[in-house]
């Protein structure tokens, strides 16, 4: 039996799994870590407690599961996509603390660009609208706010890289700059037609060159995890971004299948093939997993997708859990929420930091709307299950107007999917079924199956979706008139957090 061990770095939390050939998990670790908030909208990790989490989990999985780092085929990592690290090359320290995706600091330099008239050559170029969400402007922040930061950022002092490249630079002990076309998508400074960093996006955003990683495809030799780290070397064959990963690692792997994975934030991907469909309805094009052995990234078949990212997902049950003390567990809202029968007129509109798609605005702010004397802590908890399944719905929206076609089923994924009453409820407001499967940490095996792909673990695409199986399936139940009656209503209560910040 062969195994990958894969690294899945999310956004609350570090966690390794180990796989074997037959893509089943035989040994898991994982380690929340700290949030930083500084200022309102403002959300930072420290750099050095996420590679801490991340390796810990790694040595903790291989313990439990009786192997050795002599017995990993490979490595493979996923990560959380957009959170920015700016480092010194000599020290490997970061001289700022990570800012995450969810951050909204950066909205008044993204309505700057788009006064200047940025925004249609930055989607023409990147597939992605000027938000805070991207790292460009993340960079540009860290280098306008610590002083000299710039100018050795131009002599090459410093290194920029989302969290895959962070992890790889200290897995390798220093030796490798370098992330994938995945990662590189979601920074506003990739050209996805051409395969490389723009010159013009980098100019605009004033992010110098030397301070970029190298860019390969998903599937790649990116280095070597030095033998210190896991006691023997294990060739990281697999890197791509949180969701392309599970896109890849729920079998996706044709034009007009999609996911949608239910983390801190929900992220609904469809594959659009080898071609980027602009989006007219908020939307994003972005790269989906390569899969390559060239060392020239221009000779890969790249592939593409069209994404919905909504900000705040499993995020509203741990706000429930640590602000507002409803329960010890997130898996406790289920039970809470079954208390009664529907949402008692209650909704909720999650958006701590801002709306992503497909209304785009850093200005956005939670709402609680709808609340009576009879509203009991079981309704906040359902209304907060509903306003997943909302985004969700809005998103799918979206996307089949951007495809032209309707879809036949949604593959689920992440911690919220093993929720069968948020499952059966975004069925119901979809109107198509939805399909969970046997293993749903599609993320980590996504990662796993790009690492094992380039070291002949699996031989194609083919055999990997092969793998996949199906847990349960949700069918929709709910009459249409009456899931277009609350989807009315959830537009309402979305309505009145709009612009709230900016008011």
């Amino acid at each position: 039996m062969r195994y990958v061990i894969a690294l899945d770095q999310g956004t609350t939390s570090s966690r390794a799994i180990i796989f074997d050939e037959t893509g089943k998990p035989v040994a898991s670790a994982q380690r929340e870590f700290k949030q930083h908030y500084p200022q309102p909208g403002w959300v930072e990790h420290d750099p050095d407690e996420i590679w801490r989490t991340q390796r810990d989990v790694a040595r903790e999985a291989l313990r439990s599961s009786g192997l050795k780092a002599e017995d990993m085929v490979a490595c493979g990592i996923a990560n959380q996509r957009e959170t920015t690290v700016v480092w010194d090359r000599q020290t490997g320290q970061a001289i700022h603390r990570a800012i995450v995706w969810q951050d909204r600091r950066t909205a008044p330099m993204c309505a700057e660009l788009k006064e200047v008239g940025a925004e249609s050559l930055v989607k023409e170029r990147t597939g992605l609208v000027l938000d805070p969400y991207f790292s460009g402007t993340k960079v540009a922040w860290i280098l306008d706010q610590i002083p000299g930061a710039r100018r050795r950022a131009e002599l090459g002092e410093l290194a920029f890289g989302t969290v895959d490249t962070w992890l790889v630079w200290h897995l390798s002990q220093s030796k490798v700059h370098v992330t994938d076309a995945t990662n590189a998508s979601r920074t506003l400074l990739f050209n996805i037609h051409s395969g490389d960093w723009d010159p013009e996006l980098l100019a605009l955003l004033r992010v110098p060159r030397a301070m970029l990683p190298d860019v390969f495809p998903s599937s790649h030799a990116f280095g070597m995890v030095a033998p210190a780290i896991l006691g023997a070397p294990i060739p990281i064959t697999g890197v791509a971004g949180d969701q392309q990963a599970a896109l890849f690692g729920q079998g996706c792997h044709t034009a007009g299948m999609a996911k949608n994975t239910y983390g801190t934030g929900c992220f609904m991907l469809m594959h659009t093939g080898d071609k980027v469909v602009p989006s007219k309805h908020g939307l994003l094009a972005t790269a989906a997993a390569q899969i390559g052995r060239a060392v020239d990234a221009r000779d890969v078949d790249r592939q593409y997708a069209l994404e919905g990212s909504v900000f705040i997902g499993g995020a509203v049950v741990q706000w429930l859990r640590d602000e507002m003390k409803f329960f010890e567990s997130s898996a406790d809202i289920e039970r809470l929420a079954s208390d009664v029968l529907d949402n008692g007129g209650v909704y909720i509109v999650p958006a701590f930091t801002g709306l992503g798609a497909p209304h785009w605005d850093p200005h956005a702010r939670g709402a609680i709307v709808g609340l009576t004397r009879g509203s009991s802590r079981a309704h906040i908890a359902r209304a907060a299950l509903e306003s997943i399944a909302y985004q969700s719905a809005d998103v799918l929206d979206a996307m089949q107007k951007d495809a032209g076609e309707k879809l036949s089923e949604l593959r689920v994924d992440g911690g919220a999917a093993a929720n069968d009453l948020l499952m059966q409820f975004q069925a119901d407001i979809l109107g198509v079924p939805v399909v969970r499967p046997k293993v749903l940490e599609t993320t980590a095996l996504g990662a796993a199956y790009l690492a094992g792909l380039y070291t002949d673990v699996w031989k194609s695409r083919e055999e990997i979706a092969a793998q996949w199986q199906m847990e349960r399936r949700f069918e929709p139940h709910m009459a249409r008139a009456d899931a277009d009656e609350l989807l009315a209503r959830w537009h309402e209560a979305v309505s009145r957090s709009l612009h709230w910040s900016a008011a």
